[in-house]
Formats: C-alpha cells, structure tokens, sequence
C-alpha cells in the first residue's frame, strides 16, 4: 500500500505559521488569540487602577462580588446590577429531545438555568 507524504514542512509548522501572520492582530500575554472576553485578571486591573487598591486587594473584592452573587443565584434569589441587568434562576420544564446523528428520541429532565435581562440604559448604549 502507498503512503502519501505531506508537505516537506516539519509537523506544526504550518500552525505555527498561520499563528505568527495573527501574532500583531488581538492576541492576548501568553500567545493565545483574544477571543472577544475579559478575563478576571483583566477585571481585577481595572479594579486596581481605577480604585487605587493592590491587585491583592482588588482580586479580594472581585472574588467577594462574584462569590455574593454566586451564592444569591444558588439561593433562587434575583441580583440586579445597576446599569448592567438582573441575573435571575428560572425552571425548565422536562421535554423530549433528539440525539444528534442518531435521531433517537430522549427525555431531557427539568432543570434550571440563568436567565439575564439587560438594563434599559445598556440596551440603548449598545
């Protein structure tokens, strides 16, 4: 049986290539290309910055939000961020389903899952 060869270019060369012609467009420390998301480190430079605190301080506050707010969900409360929107946990009813490339039918059971309503002022900013 025949083998058929590839390029003469080493293995990931051609990736490593296709990388380098992205290096000066959005990528992020670290190599990896920015995919449109802020970070937590990000959010907690903001934090440090603008408030004047140490990044430890700044990644105690951020954890601290994120923790309270975490918590609150899982309690079946509402949180609302002003200017950003509300988080809120809805039910959802059990339904039947399709599995993909099989077409068998299944049950999906209820659940919950977390719903976000835009602020009216963001909406409008957007």
């Amino acid at each position: 049986m025949a083998r058929t060869t590839q390029s003469a270019a080493p293995r990931g060369t051609a990736r490593r290539n296709a990388g380098d012609a992205a290096a000066g467009a959005g990528q992020r420390e670290g190599g990896r290309a920015d995919s449109g998301k802020i970070a937590k480190t990000q959010i907690i430079e903001q934090v440090a910055e603008r408030t004047g605190l140490s990044r430890k301080q700044a990644g105690e506050a951020v954890a601290t939000l994120l923790n309270a707010v975490t918590q609150a969900l899982r309690e079946g409360k509402s949180v609302g961020l002003p200017g950003l929107g509300t988080l809120s946990v809805t039910p959802t009813a059990a339904r039947t389903g399709v599995r993909p490339g099989t077409s068998e039918r299944i049950q999906i059971p209820a659940g919950k899952k977390i719903r976000f309503k835009l602020a009216t002022p963001l909406k409008g900013s957007l």
